[in-house]
Formats: structure tokens, sequence, C-alpha cells
């Protein structure tokens, strides 16, 4: 049987805003740390050059070390977000410290489909909408998103609609994953399997 995610419908909380463009994923996590650490272990790690400083103490003015955003479910950052290798660590990262949703004008292509995998929605928005965003949430004012709906809904204001690929939205909004959405036709599958294999013996003998 499919092994079922966290579905994603609905989402509501403070969103951090991290306006500089082009953080890599270096940046969201270092590549030592994925070599040594397991997967669940990475949230502490998640921007550890912004969010430490030399010493190993927090930063206060990082965002996501301020009380209010500390696990933010909404992350608001800035173009070509997540841009750099490709490593699927960096979304996990962002999971572990709590985020369900990015929102940025643009994506490193390779981070954008990993969120997919891994249940967390990239949202793509002008860079004007998104820093009219950041400002209304700046006190930490709730921002909510619905994934059936398509609509974003930030406080005080009309929601704003966005689109995101079909088949993308429908593993998301299941909790299923590529494979987990393949066997949810395990039967069909099976069944067509068995009806070429009357129809065409020679091809099934090799």
């Amino acid at each position: 049987m499919p092994v079922k995610r966290e579905p994603f419908t609905t989402v509501s909380g403070p969103a951090a805003w991290l306006p500089k463009p082009n953080i890599d994923t270096d940046v969201i996590i270092r590549i030592e740390r994925l070599t040594t650490l397991p997967r669940g272990e990475l949230g502490p790690y998640g921007f550890e050059s912004l969010r430490y400083h030399p010493d190993g103490s927090e930063d206060p003015d990082f965002v996501m070390n301020q009380p209010r955003f500390r696990r933010a479910p909404f992350l608001l950052a800035g173009e070509n977000f997540g841009c750099g290798s490709s490593r699927e660590g960096a979304v996990w990262a962002l999971r572990e410290m709590g985020v369900r949703c990015v929102i940025a004008p643009s994506f490193g292509d390779i981070f954008y489909s990993n969120c997919f995998q891994n249940g967390v929605l990239p949202i793509r928005l002008p860079a004007d909408e998104v820093e009219a965003i950041g400002s209304l949430c700046r006190t930490g004012a709730p921002l909510k998103v619905d994934l059936e709906r398509l609509r974003l809904e930030p406080p005080g204001q009309p929601p704003l609609s966005f689109t995101v690929d079909a088949q993308r939205r429908e593993a998301l909004l299941t909790g299923l994953d590529d494979i987990d959405r393949t066997l949810k036709d395990d039967d069909a599958i099976r069944a067509w399997q068995n009806a070429d294999r009357a129809a065409r013996p020679w091809v099934w003998s090799i």
C-alpha cells in the first residue's frame, strides 16, 4: 500500500521575511553537515552562516531567531532562492525548521522540484507582491495558504491567486510522492500487464 506523508491543504502562521537574493543551497545547509548528520538532525544547522555568530551564539538580527518567527511555517525569500548545487538536504533542513511554504519571485530549478518531493509548497510571485506580504507580516500577523483553492491570504488584504502544476498539487494534497501515486494504480497496472501477456506473450518471454 502507498505510504502517505503529511498532506498539505491549508497552512496558517507567521511568515519570516528573508529578502536577500541568490541564497544558495550551501547557505541553507552546509555540505559538511550533510556528510555527518542524518535526516532529522539538520534543523539546528539551517542557515547556519546567517543564524549564528562565529562563537556559536545566535544572531538576534536573523529573522528566524526572533521569537515570533521561530518555527514560522512561511518563508518569504528573494530572487533565485535555492540556487547553486542540487542537494535535497536543503529542503530537509527547512522542513525541520518548521517551514512548509516558501514564497519567492524565482527559485533554483532543482530546489523547486525538491520542495514538492518533500512536502514543501514553493510559490512564485512577483517581487513587489512578495515585498508587500513581507511588510504586512513583519509583526508576526499570520499568512494563510489554501492549496485546494490556490489562494494566498495576506493579513487584512484580498486573497492572491497562484498557480501550481496539477500533478504536483495533487501529490501535496494527498501526501503521496511519485512512487506512492504510481502504487495507487497497482491493480490497473497489473490488469494491463496480464492482458498484454495474453495478447503478446513473446514480449514477456524475454
